[in-house]
C-alpha cells in the first residue's frame, strides 16, 4: 500500500513553510557603519582593522560583515572571504565565520546572475540580510567592509551603494592621499550613494607622506568640506604594511625553496638587491632585511652572502632568490644549509623577478602580528572616533 492508497498529503505535515524573503535586516537597533574605498587596494582593510580596534574601546561588543567577497578562501565548507577570515583570526569576533561572508564572487557568478536576475537577486538580498542580522544578534556595533569603489557590484545590482542602503548604514570613504585626486574621487562616489539615499559622513585619506600631513589635511580637508564629506583622518604611510615577508614573495613569484625554516619565511623583507656587480660591490649590501636576488651560478655572491653570515649571523640577509631556475652546486648549497640563509629558486631573469616583487600588492595576512599593533596605532593616533561617532548618531 503506497502513500496515495491512503489519501495522505504528499508533504511532510512536521516541515516548516519556507521563510520570506528579506528586503531589509530585522535589526534596526544597533548602530553601524559602512566602510568604502575609492578604488580596490586604497587601505579600506587595514582602516576596517583599526576601526574594529577604536570600537571595542565605545562599544562593549562589535560585529562584522564582509557582504560581498572576490577573494576566498574555504573554511569549513563555505567560501569565505579573505578579509572576513584575517579580522575573525585577530579579534574572535564569535559569530559564524559564513555570516561574516555571505556572497562570495566567483567566476562564474555574474554570468549566473545574468542569465537570471529577477530570481538571484531577491535570494541575495535575503542572504546579506539574515547575515547581517546574525552577526549584529547581541552586539552594539556592526562595521561592514565594502569591496572597491561605490559602483562595484553594480552587474549584479549589488553595489556598495546599494548594499550599504539595505543594510541602512551610513558610509564612510577611504582613499589615497592628495589633495586634487582624492576629491574627485571622492565626488564620484559620493555622488553614487547620494543617488541611493546613503549618508557619506567622512573620509579618510590613507598613505600621506610623513612631511605632507599638515598641507593635505588643511587643503583637503577644505575640498572636502565643499563636499558637505568631513575629513575624519589623515593616515601617515606605514613602510612596515607595505613590506612582504618571504612566505609572501614566494607565492607571488611560484619560487621553490631549498632551504628555509618556517621563521624565516615569515621575515619581513625590507630592501632588494639584483647582484649584478662584482662581489665585492655586494659586500655593502649584505645585512638585514635585505633579499639579494641573482643567478644561481654567481658563486662569487654567493660566497660573500656565506661568509658575511658566518662572521655576523645576527645581520644575516633575510634571504637570497636564485633566478634562471639554476641551482647552486652541490657544495655550495651544502655551504648555504649550515648558515640558515633563506633560499628560494624562480624562473625568470633577475630583473624580471626584481620587477615582479615590486610590483606586488602587499595584503595584510593572519600570521602578520608585526602590522596589527601599527594598524591599531594607526587609527588611535589619525582618526576622530568622536567625530565619526557623532556623525553616526
Amino acid at each position: 500500500m503506497t502513500q496515495s492508497d491512503l489519501n495522505l498529503p504528499s508533504t511532510n505535515p512536521f516541515t516548516l513553510p519556507a521563510l520570506p524573503l528579506l528586503k531589509a535586516p530585522t535589526n534596526t537597533e544597533n548602530k553601524r557603519l559602512f566602510v568604502a574605498a575609492t578604488r580596490m587596494n586604497d587601505g579600506k582593510t587595514t582602516t576596517c582593522l583599526g576601526l574594529f580596534a577604536a570600537l571595542q574601546a565605545a562599544f562593549p561588543r562589535v560585529g562584522f560583515i564582509k557582504p560581498i567577497g572576490q577573494r576566498f578562501v574555504e573554511v569549513q565548507g563555505h567560501k569565505v572571504d579573505e578579509d572576513s577570515v584575517l579580522l575573525d583570526t585577530i579579534y574572535k569576533v564569535r559569530v559564524p565565520i559564513e555570516s561574516m561572508s555571505p556572497v562570495a564572487i566567483d567566476g562564474s557568478f555574474t554570468r549566473r546572475y545574468l542569465k537570471n536576475p529577477a530570481d538571484m537577486l531577491p535570494k541575495l538580498e535575503d542572504q546579506i540580510c539574515r547575515a547581517f542580522d546574525r552577526v549584529s544578534w547581541e552586539k552594539d556595533f556592526t562595521l561592514i567592509e565594502g569591496t572597491g569603489h561605490a559602483g562595484v557590484g553594480s552587474v549584479f545590482d549589488l553595489s556598495n551603494a546599494r548594499v550599504a542602503k539595505l543594510l541602512k548604514a551610513k558610509a564612510i570613504i577611504v582613499c589615497p592621499g592628495g589633495i586634487g585626486r582624492p576629491i574627485d574621487e571622492i565626488a564620484l562616489n559620493k555622488a553614487l550613494f547620494d543617488q541611493v539615499g546613503v549618508e557619506v559622513v567622512g573620509a579618510i585619506l590613507n598613505k600621506v607622506e610623513a612631511d605632507k600631513m599638515d598641507m593635505i589635511t588643511e587643503y583637503a580637508g577644505r575640498g572636502l568640506k565643499r563636499l558637505g564629506v568631513p575629513l575624519l583622518g589623515v593616515l601617515p604611510i606605514q613602510q612596515v604594511l607595505a613590506r612582504p615577508n618571504l612566505a609572501q614573495i614566494a607565492e607571488h613569484i611560484d619560487g621553490r625553496w631549498l632551504n628555509a625554516s618556517a621563521n624565516a619565511k615569515n621575515v619581513r623583507v625590507g630592501r632588494l638587491v639584483v647582484g649584478a656587480m662584482a662581489a665585492k660591490g655586494i659586500v655593502e649590501h649584505l645585512r638585514a632585511g635585505t633579499v639579494i636576488i641573482t643567478p644561481g651560478d654567481r658563486d662569487d655572491i654567493l660566497l660573500a652572502a656565506i661568509s658575511s653570515a658566518q662572521l655576523s649571523p645576527d645581520s644575516r640577509v633575510a634571504g637570497i632568490i636564485l633566478t634562471n631556475d639554476i641551482e647552486p652546486h652541490a657544495k655550495l648549497r651544502e655551504l648555504l644549509t649550515q648558515t640558515d640563509i633563506p633560499i628560494m629558486m624562480a624562473a625568470g631573469e633577475s630583473y624580471t623577478v626584481t620587477s615582479k616583487i615590486n610590483s606586488m600588492t602587499v595584503k595584510t595576512q593572519p600570521g602578520d602580528s608585526d602590522k596589527i599593533p601599527v594598524i591599531k596605532k594607526l587609527i588611535q593616533e589619525h582618526v576622530g572616533m568622536e567625530n565619526l561617532l557623532a556623525a553616526i548618531g
